[in-house]
């Protein structure tokens, strides 16, 4: 019976040398150390610290390349590769880059990670007992922030987000401080893994903070007003909405609230480029 703890650092034992490389023991049961997995040339009977893993045949195998991110041990991985139909293969320090199943990634794939992007996982093991990289829970996440200071409010902020949702996105900063970004302070969906740049609009009694991927309502404007102007000229110079319209619809067109829209439409009309009759808006 297999017994072998892949997934764990061990310290294991070079019983003989062969072709290819070494062969470990461990308790009773032997592990191959292939030549391109050790920098060293190593002797029968030396100590010799491995990770271990399985191979695509399922073999044990060790490696002296030792990964940050162990069974039960978390740290950040760089996301390598994404495959649609299987899920994000990340680097975990060692030869051997471990996939995060789509089963633990978002529901919709366009907020998966991409290429570069980071997430603070552990390994575990699938029913056939393969390795998997397992994302951060949020309860994981908690036992490791810190409370935020009060000067921080206002300031701008840098996070990587390990929860994205309808509802929100939640991001944890280098310090590991926690922010939580409201779907109405962004204007679309961060991925999961992403790094992103907002502001602290809120530090809350807990120590976490609210934080907003919104600009300034003065430079806010400037952007809204240039998206109203992009969207009339990609319809025929008229829109359907007016200062008026219902702000669900609104959001639903523009992403931004009812008071940006009135914002951005009062500045257009102040510059005479645009006009409303018959509740609709016009390109002037």
């Amino acid at each position: 019976m297999n017994t072998l703890p892949i997934g764990t650092i061990q310290t294991l034992i070079v019983d003989r040398t062969i072709d290819t490389g070494y062969v470990l023991k461990y308790d009773m049961q032997e592990v191959l150390l292939h030549h391109n997995e050790t920098e060293t040339e190593l002797e029968v009977g030396q100590e010799v610290e491995v990770f271990l893993y399985l191979d695509k045949k399922g073999n044990v195998i060790a490696t002296t390349v030792l990964p940050t991110v162990v069974v039960d041990v978390y740290d950040w991985a760089e996301v390598k590769e994404v495959l649609p139909h299987l899920g994000a293969f990340v680097d975990i320090g060692t030869t051997k880059e471990i996939l995060i199943s789509k089963d633990d990634l978002p529901l919709y794939e366009n907020v998966w990670p991409k290429v570069g992007d980071k997430l603070f996982v552990t390994l575990g093991k699938d029913r056939k007992g393969r390795l998997l990289a397992i994302p951060a829970t949020e309860g994981v996440i908690a036992r490791e922030v810190e409370l935020a200071p009060d000067e921080l409010l206002n300031q701008s902020f840098s996070g990587r987000v390990y929860l994205t949702s309808r509802e929100g996105t939640a991001i944890v900063s280098d310090e590991w401080y926690r922010g939580f970004i409201h779907h109405s302070e962004r204007k679309e969906e961060p991925r999961l893994g992403e790094l992103v740049n907002g502001r602290v609009i809120e530090v809350k009694p807990d120590g976490t903070l609210n934080v907003s991927l919104r600009p300034l309502k003065q430079h806010g404007m400037v952007d809204d007003a240039q998206a109203i102007l992009n969207h009339l000229e990609d319809h025929d110079g008229v829109i359907p909405f007016n200062d008026k319209s219902d702000p669900d619809e609104i959001r639903a067109t523009f992403n931004i609230s009812k008071a940006a829209f009135k914002r951005a439409l009062g500045k257009l009309m102040k510059e005479g480029k645009i006009e409303q009759k018959e509740g609709k808006t016009f390109l002037r």
